[in-house]
């Protein structure tokens, strides 16, 4: 490709609503552009890379044995009604009517369609498994999209769905997804972590997040430097403190406390520890008819250590919170007497069901709230003040040092992007949707399902937001727009300038490089700030004045200075350093 034959469109500043890195540098470098809120153009530059990501999954997939198809974006409303899933979605699934007043939605996965493909066309366990795949267009109507490609409500998706007769197959197939997930990330060039991740209300082990590492990540991945254990924060466990709890030291005692309502607050206030401090959190959950109408509501108190956070997940999973919520304030009143700030679990006004986290249960002569207003209580503790927890739970995120659940280590916590997820289903989908296949003995059965999920367009951002410097881009070689750009210095002013340059690109093109030649006769300066920007790994430099030495400039886009190699030599050189 040529520059002048193609589309370059940098910008020197970026949109005032791109917030990080990587929305800047897409925009700057001309990779997309704003259509809507959460709604993008790919530009011919943009697209390269998404191509290029395409690509690399597409031949794992194939070479995983899967089978790639096409679904449509817009899906009857009667498959998801199938499931259930037409109404208990919330408004980030977009839903549609036609000229006949038939319900459609836009899609944001596909698990119906395919399953419906499946009870039409599987009809024995000899064509099973099999796994179909597609690379489509999803959308979904985020309340707020944000971070450009990052946080989209329109993006690209690779979905792939695995069909087994039975529970073992399936968790086989499962495995080959997750392998074949690694060679893909691998080939990415990225660094990156496969996580446990929790499997929501389907329940079982087999769930993986792969996150790429980056500062700006919104996901908390925690591992164990010294091990294997890696997973992200909702499904990390927090262990149970060793050894016995102490016995109490000191006599229960209310304090006045005015103002300090956050634990930090008292904390500083007595002069204590965070840690020596309760936090209440008040939930409550509710009893409905079939119409949805609350019959009855059970309020909850979660004990947690002042300086640890709830895990609302793992407490999502404890019997009777499935479908918590936070209590209302006139909920909190009646049962503890006093606003929150100074709630604790001594002096009830009404009973209430409690939680205590792990550590909270081995703590002696801790202080919480006395529920008054202005005051707390210190000193105290459990069996003399108030009588034992009856529910002990892990109920929090973990923290960097926490002991590693493998007993290998102390765990680490650093910042990831979500990029990909392998998920065993069950029957989930087969049920709901009655797609079954016959046995060895002719009896119908369900069959056994897996999801496994790439962001295609999310990626690049993510590679961004791990590969950038002050200048912009810095693309792995597997998925850079281009991998060579060569960048002729006034070739209009010297012909042996073009006609090296040409001859390179000539070259290179031959050799099955994927090289550009930046042919526009930009000044320098200009001319290696757009690449600069847009990122492109690795750089030769072709001048009048070191044609005349015999040599020209190769840099690599992390290099700091330019390396001269001979003319004779560039061709060579450029090959082996180009990883792909």
């Amino acid at each position: 490709m040529k520059a002048s034959q193609f589309l370059i469109s940098t910008l020197k500043e970026a949109p005032a609503d791109a917030e990080v890195v990587s929305h800047k540098l897409m925009t700057r470098a001309g990779m997309i552009k704003k259509l809507g809120a959460g709604i993008y153009n790919y530009m011919p530059m943009g697209l390269r890379v998404i191509r290029k990501v395409e690509a690399i999954v597409r031949e794992e997939m194939n070479r995983a044995g899967a089978v790639e198809c096409t679904m449509p974006m817009v899906q009857p409303a009667t498959l998801w009604q199938e499931t259930g899933r037409f109404d208990k979605m919330g408004p980030e699934l977009l839903r549609i009517q036609d000229r006949h007043g038939h319900d459609f939605i836009i899609q944001p996965t596909s698990e119906e369609v395919v399953t419906d493909i499946a009870r039409q066309e599987i009809k024995s366990y000899k064509q099973l498994p099999i796994n179909l795949y597609q690379i489509q267009t999803k959308f979904r109507d985020e309340r707020r999209p944000r971070f450009g490609l990052m946080r989209g409500r329109e993006f690209i998706m690779k979905d792939a769905y695995s069909f087994d007769r039975d529970q073992a197959s399936a968790k086989a197939s499962y495995q080959v997804m997750a392998q074949a997930y690694r060679q893909i990330f691998d080939r990415f060039g990225l660094r990156y972590r496969a996580v446990a991740a929790d499997s929501g209300a389907i329940g079982g082990d087999l769930s993986e997040e792969f996150q790429v590492i980056a500062s700006t990540g919104e996901d908390a991945i925690i591992y164990c430097p010294t091990s294997d254990y890696a997973a992200n924060i909702e499904k990390a466990e927090a262990l149970a403190p060793t050894g016995p709890r102490p016995a109490a030291g000191i006599p229960m005692e209310k304090v006045a406390t005015p103002g300090k309502s956050t634990c930090a607050d008292v904390a500083e206030f007595l002069g204590v520890p965070l840690s020596s401090t309760i936090k209440s959190l008040v939930l409550a959950t509710d009893e409905k008819d079939d119409k949805g109408t609350v019959l009855k509501s059970q309020v909850w108190l979660l004990l947690l250590r002042g300086d640890h956070e709830m895990n609302e997940v793992k407490v999502g999973k404890l019997p009777g919170l499935a479908d918590f919520r936070f209590a209302t304030l006139a909920e909190i009143e009646e049962h503890f007497g006093s606003k929150p700030g100074y709630l604790g679990p001594v002096g009830l006004k009404k009973p209430v069901k409690m939680v205590a986290d792990r550590d909270v249960a081995v703590m002696a002569d801790w202080i919480c709230g006395a529920n008054e207003e202005d005051f707390h209580i210190r000193g105290v503790n459990w069996g003399r003040d108030l009588p034992e927890p009856t529910l002990i739970a892990d109920i929090r995120n973990v923290v960097a040092g926490d002991l590693s659940p493998d007993g290998k280590g102390v765990l680490a916590i650093e910042r990831g992007i979500e990029v990909g997820h392998v998920f065993y289903l069950g029957t989930k989908y087969s049920k709901a949707m009655n797609a079954t296949f016959l046995d060895e003995t002719g009896k119908p059965q369900f069959m056994e399902m897996g999801c496994y999920g790439i962001g295609i367009s999310r990626l690049p951002a993510a590679a961004i937001e791990q590969n950038h410097d002050e200048k912009g881009i810095i693309w792995p070689d597997a998925i850079a727009p281009f991998t060579v750009v060569i960048c002729p210095i006034s070739p209009d002013r010297f012909p042996e300038v073009k006609a090296a340059a040409d001859a390179l690109y000539a070259n290179l093109l031959g050799a099955g490089v994927d090289v550009i030649l930046d042919d526009r006769n930009e000044r320098p300066g200009a001319m290696f700030a757009d690449w600069e920007l847009i990122g492109v790994p690795h750089r030769v430099t072709i001048g009048d004045r070191a044609l005349k030495e015999g040599v020209v400039e190769y840099q690599h886009r992390r290099d700091s200075a330019a390396t001269k190699v001979a003319v004779a030599d560039i061709a060579a050189h450029v090959r082996a350093r180009v990883s792909v």
